[in-house]
């Protein structure tokens, strides 16, 4: 049981890396495309910017989540590394616990802001909805809740093979 969480934890966290890097990269390609064609071409389109936002919805979201696994989420621990072992333990289980109300906060008032907005267009995607484009913060903070729960159950996963890979 404990091997299937594992492996499912690691999958969740490639897919949440694949698609915030995916979100990153049409960022950075549709901004200077925007920019480009407003300035130089001078024809200016709509859609570059709410794109833009979306990609920057959920690289941040999803890609926190991504983040916390590998243990590389900001964190303040200049107070915290100077306690004793048994305090430092206990800062953490706090920070843990915290860290669940915040996620479950997030993941109940962005899925109620999805399904209040799940019905208004987007002028410039008429095939997206405003409640779409938000679906990456209630994803993100159900994707930290994992995380959150993984880690309390079976402690810090940032020395996993798969969370090193690529790490020299």
């Amino acid at each position: 049981m404990t091997n299937k969480c594992h492996n499912l934890m690691d999958w969740l966290y490639l897919a949440g890396m694949v698609v915030s890097g995916i979100a990153l990269l049409v960022m950075t390609l549709v901004v200077p495309f925007a920019i480009f064609m407003r300035y130089v071409m001078n024809d200016g389109s709509s859609w570059p910017e709410p794109l833009a936002i979306m990609c920057m919805v959920t690289f941040t979201f999803v890609g926190a989540a991504v983040s916390y696994r590998a243990g590389s989420h900001i964190a303040v621990s200049m107070l915290t590394d100077r306690l004793p072992e048994g305090l430092r333990l206990l800062a953490s289980r706090i920070a843990d616990l915290l860290m669940l109300v915040i996620c479950g906060f997030i993941l109940w008032y962005s899925a109620q802001l999805c399904i209040q907005l799940w019905y208004q267009p987007i002028a410039e995607f008429p095939m997206i909805t405003a409640g779409h484009s938000y679906l990456p913060v209630p994803i993100g903070a159900a994707l930290t809740l994992m995380f959150v729960l993984e880690r309390l159950a079976f402690g810090s996963q940032e020395n996993r093979p798969v969370v090193n890979m690529g790490n020299t």
